[in-house]
């Protein structure tokens, strides 16, 4: 429940408050904006005063828009924390994984180096006896 002040139980502003904080920056803008267009009419610097923004009113809803991502914030922050948490608690895993990956490549690599032997004796054997049925021609 929103405590005195606008804020949260957590110490953080209400939405109310924010929309409220957000209006009466709008309206402070405005307000800005209308003392500049009279200062402008009616000033002997009006040169200087039209190197002021002439959008500021545009600038308003550019302020309120900033409003709102800077509300979504707090939970963007929390939830990449979060993220950042889990991938911590599965760096063990990942080890593991590793690991059993690489168990997996050398086993491979053995029935591979294995299978080239059997091929390299089993060519070595069918040479003699090519050579053996050669000689046993002549």
């Amino acid at each position: 429940m929103a405590s005195s002040g606008g804020r949260d139980g957590r110490g953080e502003l209400s939405t109310a408050a924010k929309a409220i904080i957000g209006d009466q920056l709008c309206q402070t803008i405005q307000s800005t904006s209308n003392l500049l267009h009279l200062m402008q009419q009616s000033s002997p610097s009006q040169a200087l005063l039209i190197n002021l923004p002439k959008n500021l009113i545009a600038k308003a809803s550019l302020a309120k828009n900033t409003g709102k991502v800077l509300e979504q914030l707090p939970h963007a922050v929390a939830s990449l924390d979060g993220h950042i948490e889990s991938s911590l608690k599965s760096i063990s895993h990942l080890k593991t994984v590793t690991q059993l990956l690489s168990n997996m490549e050398n086993s491979q690599l053995r029935s591979v180096i294995q299978l080239g032997k059997t091929k390299t004796i089993e060519e070595s054997h069918s040479m003699d006896r090519q050579e053996k049925s050669e000689a046993a021609i002549e």
